[in-house]
């Protein structure tokens, strides 16, 4: 019978980013994207409920019970670190785990727009990390959030679900919450936050109403707030935001984002045509006085044409992050066709 632990040492030996074990398959690697199989048996359900009483703690043995469901993180010295959903399906148990990088990478590492960088320097506001599941905003977020630390005395108090990253003290303080062992949710970590004396805050996921209203309130009262959103493009994160909210709250949370939201990076991880790996393709708002008047007075439609001409501060859109990708050789066309959001739009800029 495999043992999760030799299978999540195989994981990292091969470098892949996420390890799925289900019944009637043998285990499966993502590598680079894609995913392959691994040389061995189809597991069994005795194998994968084997696999998960290794590493379940008895306070997710519960919940996993009671919801059929449970997210928990792993650190394995020697190992690595990595965060694991285990559900159950057709009555069997499946497991998908995502190995967690032990060093924190810096934002220049990860090929992120300089900008990026910049936007640690703000001191409050609502800054959002967006993109599908799987395209590296965790890192991102972690990779800003340990900017800060290192080059600021802040107060970092972090809510996750779960804790993927782990941070040491530098010249901040940083204390991490993990929703359902730390905190009973988002909006209590959030309304508890408040009054532990913060200076950055960093939310895991703008899952709901309750979490975008306190975030927004922390960002409004002087703190840098960090969050995500499973959006495709920056524009697509501020309809988001107000699309939460009921009709007659509408006039009030687009004045209110208007005054609080910094920036929005969206980004994508693709396939690389120079060498083995992925690159990050990001999308970058950065909210001007033009914009926030465009929040303001509910004409969302028009950033993004405003983020194409925003290029001497930092923006681009999507189509123009992948453009440069391509034209420096870094991803093929057939990569750049399928990621860009308007193909018509990015046809053009490549005829310039």
């Amino acid at each position: 019978m495999p043992r999760l632990l030799d299978l999540l040492q195989v994981a990292v030996d091969r470098g892949a980013s996420d390890l799925h074990v289900t019944v009637g398959q043998p285990p499966v690697l993502r590598v680079h994207g894609e995913l392959v199989r691994m040389d061995a048996p189809n597991l069994t359900p005795a194998d994968t409920n084997e696999m998960l009483d290794e590493v379940l703690a008895d306070q997710h043995r519960e919940v996993f019970k009671d919801w059929g469901e449970v997210d928990f993180s792993l650190s394995l010295p020697g190992i690595g670190r990595f965060r694991i959903n285990a559900f159950r399906q057709r009555g069997t148990i499946g497991m998908a785990c995502r190995l967690i990088p032990q060093a924190i990478p810096s934002i220049d590492s990860l090929g992120l727009p300089p900008v990026v960088g910049e936007l640690t320097n703000r001191r409050q506001g609502l800054i959002l990390v967006t993109g599908p599941t799987g395209s590296g905003k965790s890192t991102t977020l972690a990779a800003m959030i340990d900017k800060i630390n290192r080059e600021r005395a802040e107060h970092i108090l972090t809510i996750e679900d779960p804790i993927e990253f782990l941070h040491r003290h530098e010249r901040s303080i940083v204390n991490q919450r993990e929703v359902g062992s730390d905190t009973r949710s988002y909006a209590h970590g959030l309304r508890a936050a408040l009054r532990e004396d913060p200076d950055v805050i960093l939310i895991g996921e703008m899952r709901d109403l309750e979490t975008t209203q306190a975030a927004v309130s922390a960002a409004e009262t002087g703190h840098l707030v960090l969050a995500t959103l499973h959006t495709p493009g920056a524009a697509e994160a501020v309809h988001r935001i107000l699309d939460i909210f009921p009709p007659y709250q509408q006039q009030q949370i687009r004045t209110q984002l208007a005054l609080v939201l910094q920036a929005v990076i969206s980004q994508q991880l693709l396939r690389r045509a120079d060498r083995p790996g992925r690159v990050v393709a990001a999308e970058v708002l950065v909210v001007t006085p033009a914009i926030r008047n465009l929040i303001r007075e509910g004409k969302v439609h028009q950033i993004h044409s405003m983020m194409q001409a925003g290029g001497q501060l930092g923006m681009q859109t999507m189509e123009q992050a992948l453009q440069s990708l391509y034209q420096r050789g870094v991803i093929s066309k057939a990569q750049m066709d399928l990621y860009a959001p308007e193909a018509g739009l990015l046809q053009r800029l490549l005829q310039r």
